[in-house]
This record gives structure tokens, sequence and C-alpha cells, in this order.
């Protein structure tokens, strides 16, 4: 039986292939404030600008290649148990072969209905108005923006709670809930948390590894350290 390894990736692992973050020093992202762009406000007062910044999102997808980060968290899987729980909404882990990926912010290849949050599709192309669900209701990009429920959380929470080892890769962790998860760990799973400016982590009751490099180069250093395990 394979050692479960959890990981908790976020937009410091994207940032290596070229997908810029919200969370850059001027608050925006891509130039749009994240209120106007992801937000159930921002979708009803310009549902225009939202759709077109989600395609440009998506276009500029097809751009970026995996990196080396999600090239190593892709090959840990012949030695262990891996399981990525994601705050991206890229497709760059499935793309480097990574086989177990729970996108907790949505997906930016999929799309779902305005009225039945359960009718979610594939989308590769931009998304429009007049493009309809069965139920002839408009379709919107299928990300969890600000103020909205996330609905794999609960799915997400029981993926820590079985994990054998628990990585922290590229995030911030200041968005919760998924900063909070770290919190449904057992106390003697140990924690390796990799970033290049790491925060103190308040009440951390498991054993802890920080690796203050950029996500590549830590993941070089986390496969050592875990390889010791086997």
């Amino acid at each position: 039986m394979k050692k479960k390894l959890v990981v908790l990736t976020g937009a410091g692992i994207s940032a290596e292939s070229g997908i810029k973050t919200f969370r850059d020093n001027d608050g925006l992202w891509e130039g749009h404030n994240v209120m106007d762009v992801a937000t159930p406000e921002g979708w009803d007062k310009n549902p225009a600008l939202v759709l077109d910044f989600y395609n440009q999102r998506r276009k500029q997808l097809k751009e970026v290649q995996p990196n080396l980060g999600h090239q190593i968290l892709a090959e840990l899987e012949n030695e262990f148990d891996v399981f990525i729980i994601t705050q991206n909404v890229d497709d760059l882990h499935e793309r480097a072969g990574s086989t177990k990926v729970l996108h907790l912010h949505g997906e930016l290849l999929k799309v779902r209905s305005t009225k039945n949050e359960n009718y979610i599709v594939d989308w590769q192309g931009d998304l429009n108005f007049g493009d309809l669900d069965d139920n002839q209701k408009q379709l919107r990009p299928h990300i969890v923006w600000f103020g909205e429920a996330v609905p794999a959380l609960d799915e997400a929470i029981a993926i820590t709670q079985q994990a054998d080892y628990f990585a922290v890769i590229g995030t911030s962790l200041q968005v919760y809930p998924a900063a909070g998860l770290i919190d449904f760990t057992t106390p003697d799973t140990p924690i390796f948390y990799i970033d290049p400016k790491p925060i103190k982590i308040p009440n951390l009751r498991n054993p802890l590894d920080v690796i203050p490099e950029v996500a590549s180069e830590g993941m070089k250093t986390l496969k050592k350290k875990l390889i010791r395990f086997i």
C-alpha cells in the first residue's frame, strides 16, 4: 500500500508557467479588479465583461505548459498515492499527468448553468450570450466566485483527513476555506510548506518542514525528502 500524499496547491505553482495571479501587489487580475470579474455582483452588473475575461483566460491557458513543479508532482504517483487539492482553475496538473485532482475553485475549461449548479459541461472555446443549458438558461464560467460556496470543500476535508503526508505549494494560506484544510490533518501528519516567502502558520500541531523556494525548486527538495520515507 502506497502512503497517501495530499497536496494543496495555489497560484504560485501555475505562475511559473506564465499564468498571472490576482494576488499580485496591485490587487488586480490581468488588469481587472477582482470584484468586477470574480463575484456574483460583477456578473450581474456586467456579464459581457465577465464572459470576455474568462474567454481570454481560456485562450491564455492554451498558450502555457506545465512546469517542473507540476511534473514532479505527477512523477510522485510512482511512489505515493498522490491526491492534489488545488485552488487553481487551470488544467496544468492534469496535463502534467496527475490523475487525482480536485479543483476547489472550479475549472476554466468547464461551464455551468446559471440556474442549475449541477449542470456542468466541458468547454474549450469562447462562451457567449445565447449559449444555453438544456432548459434554455444561460451558461456561465464554472468558477467559484468570491462570496459563493465551495461545493468541493467536504470532499477536500475528507481527503485531507486521510493524509500520511501533507504538502502546501504556492499558496499564501490567506484564502479561506482552502487555507483551513491544514487544520483537518491528524496531529502526527508531517506538513511540508513550499513558498519563497513563507508565513508563520498559527496554532499548528503538526511537524512542519518549511522549504523557502519557488514551487519548481521546492518540489525537487520535497521529492528528495519524501523518498527517504519509503
